[in-house]
């Protein structure tokens, strides 16, 4: 196995157009990495790069200390798995995952036990003299994963391998993918667009939009303090709210107030709202006319599980209670999510599934504010 570091590695197709922008990255050896960000926003292009399918506009991509920007794909030591299969179908399971290694000459019986030990790790001991179309879904994402694995590559590379999979089929595999990586101790670069697979496989992740990296770090880290509003609302489902309004300071306590709400700072932030709404280096847009008292916008950003009812919240501060009227609810068994309509806003909180609230309803709602972000309303920028 081998580490991955990438130097400025960008991809600029003709006519000017940005794929990916200067992107640097260490991945150290044995880390699973996720690449997670919406259609279109540079994420398999970055891994195709890696793996030698798309040349390097600038930049550079070390594996295990080597360059590699002019070694074919072949020569890279790495194996992809991508979203379609791409077995033979004229072929068994065993000779699927065999053939790369006759190509490369290996002795007969080293591709044996190369095949039987994939094997028995994916649990396909008994599939072996079947041919593709005799197979389900999974099984074939299985083999397929299989081929990457007699490889022995330094790089396991996977291009959405689960996007062609139902919802329940999918969860499954994620497991198995998780085990497997466990198991193997390798370096593993995943590509999705399902925060939820991010999430839940990742020991990190680099979302994209637009080509340019918006964040690396661990999961949770990135959901609890994410860098800007994107990232606050590709990541966590359902996303992040956002409530905008205008600092007032009040019997010395700090307020955000907006359309039909006003809600209590933490007190500890007051230095930092005193130093945003001064004009100071952290302000927004910095540099820009500060207006007159209680003129500085922020936007307030709340998950929906830091949201409650009222009446089953104890030790409330009743300057955080707002009251929203239901849209409706969407109950799920271990929870009911209630959309919420605040003024000109759209709230989604998460309630009890044995919650008595009623569609069309008002309800009051407190906000644990220890656990909000607040953000730029012009740079969208994070500023805690």
């Amino acid at each position: 196995m081998a580490d991955l570091q990438l130097k400025g590695v960008s991809k600029v197709y003709p006519g000017n157009i940005c794929a990916v922008a200067p992107t640097s990255v260490q991945i150290e050896d044995g880390e699973f990495v996720v690449l997670v960000g919406p259609s279109g926003c540079g994420k398999s292009t970055l891994l195709r790069m890696i793996a030698g399918l798309e040349t390097v506009s600038q930049g550079e991509i070390h594996i295990g200390g080597r360059l590699i920007n002019n070694v074919p794909a072949k020569d890279r030591d790495i194996a992809m798995v991508f979203q379609n299969y791409a077995l033979y179908p004229h072929m068994t399971v065993y000779e699927n995952m065999a053939f790369g290694l006759k190509m490369r000459k290996l002795p007969k019986s080293e591709i044996e036990n190369r095949v039987r030990a994939a094997t028995n790790i994916l649990g396909l001991n008994g599939f072996l003299d079947r041919r593709p179309k005799g197979l389900s879904g999974g099984q074939r994402q299985r083999v397929a994963v299989g081929r990457a694995i007699v490889r022995q590559p330094k790089l396991f590379l996977f291009d959405e391998p689960l996007s062609n999979l139902d919802a329940k089929l999918r969860v499954s595999m994620r497991a198995e993918l998780i085990k497997l990586h466990k198991r193997l101790k390798a370096t593993m670069i995943y590509v999705t667009h399902d925060q939820v697979e991010a999430m839940s496989m990742g020991d990190r992740l680099i979302v994209l939009k637009d080509g340019m990296v918006q964040q690396i770090g661990a999961p949770l880290e990135i959901y609890d303090r994410p860098a800007n509003q994107f990232v606050a609302s590709f990541i966590g489902s359902p996303p992040m709210n956002f409530i905008s309004g205008s600092i007032l300071e009040q019997d010395g306590h700090v307020f955000l107030k907006g359309e039909g709400f006003q809600v209590k700072l933490p007190d500890e932030r007051k230095a930092v709202l005193t130093e945003l709404a001064s004009g100071g280096p952290r302000a927004p847009h910095a540099g820009s006319p500060r207006g007159v008292p209680g003129s500085l916008s922020l936007v307030l950003g709340v998950r929906p599980e830091n949201i409650s009812e009222r009446q089953v919240y104890h030790g409330v501060v009743d300057g955080n209670v707002i009251k929203a009227r239901v849209s409706f609810l969407e109950p799920l068994g271990s929870e009911v999510l209630a959309t919420c309509s605040l003024a000109q806003h759209e709230i989604i909180v998460r309630l009890s599934p044995r919650t008595s609230t009623k569609s069309d309803e008002v309800i009051e709602l407190v906000l644990d504010m220890e656990r909000t972000t607040v953000f730029d309303p012009v740079t969208t920028e994070a500023l805690w």
